[in-house]
C-alpha cells in the first residue's frame, strides 16, 4: 500500500477485447482501491472497466467524421480530452497502453497545457506496437518519437523490452513491470458452468484469446485433431471475436463435437475454474495473460516458447513449452497431461502458487505506483 498523497491518473487503451485492456482496467481498478482517482480516456468503454466503483470515471473522446478527412482522424480528438480532463481533474499522470496513437497524442495534450499543469507520460508498450508497427516505416519514427519524449517507458517482459530496444533504438531506460491478475470470484459453480458446457467428467482443454491471426487458431485447431487419447476431452474457446470464420475449419478437421465457442466472455472467470489445460498456440506473445489467468486457477498450460512467455511458465514445472509451429508437439504435449493427471494436478499447483507470487497485484501494482512517484520527482 502506497503510504503518500493519492494521485490524479490518466488511462488511455483500446477498449476493445485484448490483454494490454484487461491489464489497464484492472490496474485502474486496483489503482483505485489504493485510494488514486482513475480517469479512463477512450472512444469507447473498456471491456472489463468495473461499473460503478468508487474513483473510477471514464470520459468518452467523440469521434466526428468530416467529409474533408478520407478516414476519420482519432489521435488529435484524443489528445484534445486528454488535455481536456489533465486540465479540468488535474491528473498528475497520463499513463497510456500502446504508443499509437495513445503515446503521440499524449505528448501533444501535454504540450497544449501551460507548464504548471502539464501531466508526466507513462507509456506500457504491450507487444505488436513493437514487433508489428515498430517494423513499418509509416509508424516506427513516429512511435521512437513518443517514446523519446514520454517521461518514462515500460515493456510487460524482458523479451518485449529486448525487442524495443533493439526494433526502436530507445536510448532511455525501459521499466519491465510484468501483467498481473486477480481472479475474481465465480458467479456460478463448477456443476452448473459444465452443466452449461454439456461437459460431464471428461478433461477440459481451455484457449481464451482474441483471435488474431498471431494467435495461430489454425494450429489450435490441427493440435487438438491430432490428439489421440483414449480419454474423453473438449476444447473450450473464450473467443474475443466472431469465431465464424473459423467455422469451416473446424468442420473439416472434425472437431465440431468436441469444440464448444463462448463468445466475448466477462466473467472468464466461471470457465477458468473447470479448465483443466490451457492450449496456447501464438507465434508471438509479448506476455499472454490468458496462461496467467489459467495459472491464478491452478491450470497448468501447454503453450509455444516464444516472446515473453518463458518469462510466465517454468517449463516441466508450471507448465510444457514447446518450439512454434509444430501441431504434432503440441498434441503430444497436451496428451502427456491428459494421460497423467498427477502431473498435470502437480503442475497445476505450481503454477498457481508462480502466479501468486510473482504476477499478483500486491506485487505488480506497487511498481507502477513507485514509477509515478518517480517521474513526478523529476518534475
Amino acid at each position: 500500500m502506497d503510504s503518500k498523497p493519492p494521485l490524479k491518473i490518466g488511462i488511455t487503451c483500446y477498449p476493445s477485447v485484448g490483454g494490454s485492456g484487461i491489464l489497464a482496467c484492472a490496474l485502474g481498478e486496483e489503482l483505485a482501491a489504493r485510494g488514486h482517482d482513475i480517469h479512463f480516456i477512450s472512444y469507447g468503454k473498456p471491456f472489463r472497466l468495473p461499473v460503478n466503483s468508487p474513483r473510477v470515471f471514464f470520459h468518452p473522446v467523440v469521434i466526428n467524421d468530416y467529409g474533408l478527412f478520407k478516414y476519420p482522424d482519432y489521435t488529435l480528438p484524443l489528445s484534445v480530452k486528454m488535455a481536456e480532463v489533465t486540465r479540468d481533474f488535474g491528473l498528475d499522470v497520463l499513463h497510456v497502453h500502446y504508443a499509437v496513437p495513445h503515446a503521440t497524442a499524449a505528448i501533444l495534450a501535454r504540450s497544449m497545457l501551460p507548464l504548471a499543469q502539464q501531466p508526466r507520460v507513462v507509456a506500457t508498450l504491450h507487444g505488436t506496437d513493437t514487433t508489428l508497427l515498430g517494423r513499418d516505416k509509416g509508424y516506427g519514427p513516429a512511435i521512437s518519437h513518443a517514446l523519446a519524449c514520454s517521461d518514462a517507458v515500460t515493456t510487460v517482459s524482458e523479451d518485449l523490452k529486448r525487442e524495443t530496444e533493439r526494433l526502436l533504438h530507445v536510448e532511455k531506460p525501459i521499466d519491465v513491470i510484468h501483467n498481473f491478475f486477480k481472479p475474481g470470484k465465480p458467479a456460478r459453480s463448477k456443476e452448473e458452468v459444465r452443466k452449461e458446457l454439456g461437459l460431464t467428467d471428461e478433461t477440459i482443454i481451455l484457449h481464451s484469446s482474441n483471435l488474431r491471426p498471431v494467435k495461430r487458431i489454425d494450429l489450435l485447431l490441427q493440435a487438438v485433431a491430432r490428439i489421440t487419447t483414449k480419454k474423453r476431452f473438449s476444447l473450450v474457446i473464450l473467443a474475443g471475436d466472431d469465431f465464424g470464420p473459423w467455422n469451416e475449419e473446424m468442420w473439416k478437421l472434425g472437431l465440431s463435437d468436441r469444440v464448444i465457442i463462448r463468445e466475448k466472455v466477462i466473467d472468464v472467470e466461471d470457465y477458468l475454474q473447470v479448465a483443466d489445460i490451457g492450449l496456447y498456440t501464438s507465434d508471438s506473445e509479448s506476455f499472454c495473460l490468458s496462461i496467467l489467468e489459467g495459472m491464478c486457477f491452478g491450470s497448468p498450460s501447454v503453450a509455444t516458447r516464444v516472446g515473453g512467455i518463458p518469462e510466465v511458465v517454468e517449463s516441466g514445472v508450471s507448465g510444457l513449452l514447446v518450439e512454434a509451429g509444430d501441431p504434432d508437439v503440441l498434441a503430444r504435449a497436451v496428451e502427456q497431461l491428459i494421460e497423467n493427471p498427477s502431473q498435470c494436478r502437480t503442475m497445476g499447483e505450481a503454477a498457481k502458487i508462480r502466479a501468486a507470487n510473482l504476477f499478483s497485484p500486491e506485487v505488480i501494482v506497487p511498481q507502477y505506483e513507485k514509477l509515478y512517484r518517480r517521474v513526478l520527482a523529476n518534475r
